[in-house]
């Protein structure tokens, strides 16, 4: 049977052909969940949700170089309709948004922070986090260590944050590009999603 040409706009109104494309074929284990843009998001893990309903998210790890990881995150968020803070030591100004030199220079409240640095940076922007009462963090990974620390990790959860310990957003901020979408689902199938 030959599979009818359809218009993308329709792929992305159609919940029965977006839980196609988003889960391949076979049976719906979870009905999509609706992201606060109103698009579907489908089988997010709950920690992710719960960092993405966040509005005011720190990146740490921004750079002056706008190609870098973090910058693209940064952008994704913002695009997702977070507020979003820049966090580097070392410059001011980051695609033209005011960059912080570190959390506590950020204006209060910071509900979330997204770091996307080394992974020995890590533990320093952790241990701010607590500091400063943020209950929640998400280190960047998606192959290789990315910004993933195990003490990093183990402070936080010690401290009461709620941890995402690797991982990307762009694989769950709608629309999800294709290479993220990928990525998802090779992590999935290796049971390396965030939980």
């Amino acid at each position: 049977m030959a599979i009818p040409r359809v218009p993308p706009r329709t792929l992305a109104t159609s919940p029965a052909l977006v839980l196609v494309c988003e889960r391949g074929p076979g049976p719906a284990r979870e009905p999509p969940q609706q992201s606060r843009t109103g698009s579907r998001m489908a089988a997010t893990p709950q920690s992710v949700r719960d960092f993405l309903a966040q509005r005011r998210i720190a990146v740490a790890g921004v750079s002056r170089d706008p190609r870098q990881t973090a910058n693209v995150v940064f952008r994704r968020l913002r695009d997702f309709g977070c507020q979003v803070f820049p966090v580097n030591p070392s410059t001011t100004e980051v695609e033209g948004v005011t960059c912080y030199p570190d959390l506590r220079s950020v204006p209060p409240p910071v509900e979330g922070v997204m770091i996307v640095t080394r992974p020995e940076v890590a533990l320093d922007v952790v241990q701010e986090c607590a500091a400063l009462g943020i209950p929640q963090v998400w280190m960047h990974r998606s192959f290789g260590p990315g910004s993933v620390s195990d003490a990093a990790t183990r402070f936080g959860r010690e401290r009461g944050i709620q941890v995402i310990a690797g991982g990307c957003p762009l694989m769950f901020c709608e629309p999800v590009d294709p290479f993220h979408r990928c990525m998802r689902w090779v992590l999935g199938l290796r049971r390396k999603l965030p939980a």
